[in-house]
């Protein structure tokens, strides 16, 4: 591994991109505790989530970025979190092709719905079609909004195209 392994990370990308599943396993290899945005947007609860206010969003993701070391991941790159990849040390954007994310939008389904695969929310139909969207989206207008916004950090901004990528900066 580098001398210098990031302490700070923050993963984006789009819906089935990887991100959580990166973010796990770098929290596992560099001992570092990482962070789901859509979890700092949402309190979760068994009666269902409820979104918090922008003052607690803004608070609860600035006692993250405050701490010594974290991994970020999430889909978001608007403005509430700038900060975030401000005080990044890495940002790792990872650029999946567009037919992989949709399959593994379709296997995730299957897997939250068979109770093989955990998550954060109720996997109905209509989230389903809605990561479908949300994929789209981020394709046409987040990827290039996150470049045009969060461009001026570029020198610290790794694109990942592939594992092979990923495997090769950190060994």
């Amino acid at each position: 591994m580098k001398n210098n392994i990031p302490k700070k990370i923050h993963i984006i990308g789009s819906v089935g991109s990887g991100k959580t599943t990166l973010a796990k396993n770098l929290s596992s290899k560099l001992n570092i505790p990482f962070y789901e945005l859509d979890n700092v947007v949402w309190k979760r609860n068994k009666s269902g989530d409820i979104r918090r206010t922008d003052e607690e969003r803004e608070t609860y993701l600035h006692s993250i970025i405050d701490s010594e070391t974290w991994i970020i991941e999430g889909v978001h790159n608007e403005d509430w979190v700038a900060s975030s990849f401000r005080n990044a040390e890495l940002i790792i954007y990872l650029d999946t092709k567009y037919s992989i994310r949709t399959y593994r939008i379709k296997k995730r389904f299957v897997l939250q719905k068979l109770g093989l695969e955990k998550s954060n929310y109720n996997p109905t139909i209509n989230i389903f079609f809605r990561m479908f969207k949300w994929n789209r989206h981020f394709e046409e207008v987040g990827k290039p909004n996150f470049f045009n916004k969060f461009g001026i950090y570029s020198e610290k901004i790794l694109v990942v195209t592939n594992k092979k990528s990923i495997e090769n900066y950190f060994n």
